[in-house]
């Protein structure tokens, strides 16, 4: 337990171990309380959480039905944050999401413009099938997702905090899709793929909805609490060979990063923004699963999320002679490490 800070005093360094397993007591209540609405997804849950405790943003891809939403909602719920869901539709408009300025009149009959807020100004933002809106509208997510506040005609408007978007997108070759731009790509912390539940899942989501009474949450942390739990991820120490694993993976990624049958197949790689997420994630996983200190199995198991929608393959691994696709690349990356 002493590994979470080695230069603090004796004193400082307790109370910080306190601190930590406070800390993990109540990771483990949140992990029942949404175990107990959102049946199976263990790791798509953990990954959410992961996000979440690392102060970023997650992509929830997967097909319609397989309780992306009721995921997002329910974690609102449990760690206590102000939430508010956007239904991204192809006329849906930039102002829809952050807000606009209207004109307003006085008793005295003077004019001026007073802005409303828009749903962006919450805590945790569920942008539902983000990828059915324009990208000039998925664009309008770019500042608040980097910077934590928008500018509306010139003006700053400060986000609360904390601040994250968990948006949902169904897979890119459904009919009435746009995808995203690589800038906004690169926002969310890490993609999670939701997939379909196995036999025994699916029996117990079977049972367990359709009857006359549902599981709801509770509330098991607030948005305070949940800030201290996100500086404490930033103070667990990361040890040299994670660090030096994350900079050879992401670096292994990016065109001539290695040289091997892969290499001429990738068009662009991960920016610094992977290693980055790497760093901190590693670190909410290893408090997630009990530990303070991140290891390099940490790094391997974060690697496809993390990077998957941070690369492009070129047209040639797409031929049905080559048949590449990124989950082989970063599988190859990771052996190189593993």
């Amino acid at each position: 337990m002493s590994a979470i800070d080695r230069n603090l005093p004796k004193s400082e360094e307790k109370a910080a171990v306190e601190a930590a397993e406070k800390a993990l007591a109540e990771i483990a209540k949140v992990r029942t309380m949404i175990g107990a609405v959102i049946f199976g997804q263990e790791e798509v849950v953990e990954r959410a959480l992961i996000t979440i405790l690392s102060g970023g943003h997650a992509l929830l891809v997967g097909l319609p039905g397989l309780a992306k939403t009721k995921l997002v909602e329910t974690l609102g719920v449990v760690l206590g944050l102000a939430e508010a869901r956007i239904q991204f539709t192809p006329d849906l408009m930039p102002a829809d999401i952050l807000g606009s300025e209207i004109l307003r009149s006085d008793a005295e009959g003077n004019r001026s413009f007073h802005f409303v807020k828009g749903p962006i100004f919450t805590q945790l933002l569920m942008a539902d099938e983000i990828n059915r809106a324009s990208p000039r509208t998925q664009a309008a997510l770019l500042q608040a997702m980097q910077e934590h506040h928008v500018t509306i005609a010139g003006q700053r408007y400060d986000l609360p905090h904390p601040f994250h978007v968990l948006a949902t997108q169904n897979p890119l070759e459904q009919e009435g899709t746009y995808p995203l731009p690589e800038a906004q790509l690169d926002r969310f912390l890490m993609q999670v793929d939701v997939h379909y539940p196995d036999l025994e899942t699916e029996t117990r989501i079977m049972l367990e909805t359709t009857g006359v009474k549902e599981a709801r949450p509770s509330p098991v942390l607030s948005a305070g609490r949940l800030e201290e739990m996100q500086a404490l991820v930033r103070r667990i120490p990361v040890g040299k060979k994670v660090i030096e694993a994350i900079l050879e993976l992401v670096r292994s990624a990016r065109p001539g990063g290695v040289d091997d049958d892969y290499n001429g197949l990738i068009n662009w790689g991960p920016g610094p923004r992977a290693s980055q997420a790497l760093m901190v994630t590693t670190r909410a996983r290893a408090l997630l699963r009990g530990r303070l200190e991140p290891s390099v199995d940490d790094v391997l198991a974060l690697a496809e999320p993390i990077l998957q929608h941070r690369m492009q393959l070129s047209l040639i691994a797409l031929t049905a002679e080559n048949r590449v696709t990124v989950r082989d690349v970063i599988a190859r990356r990771k052996q190189r490490i593993g």
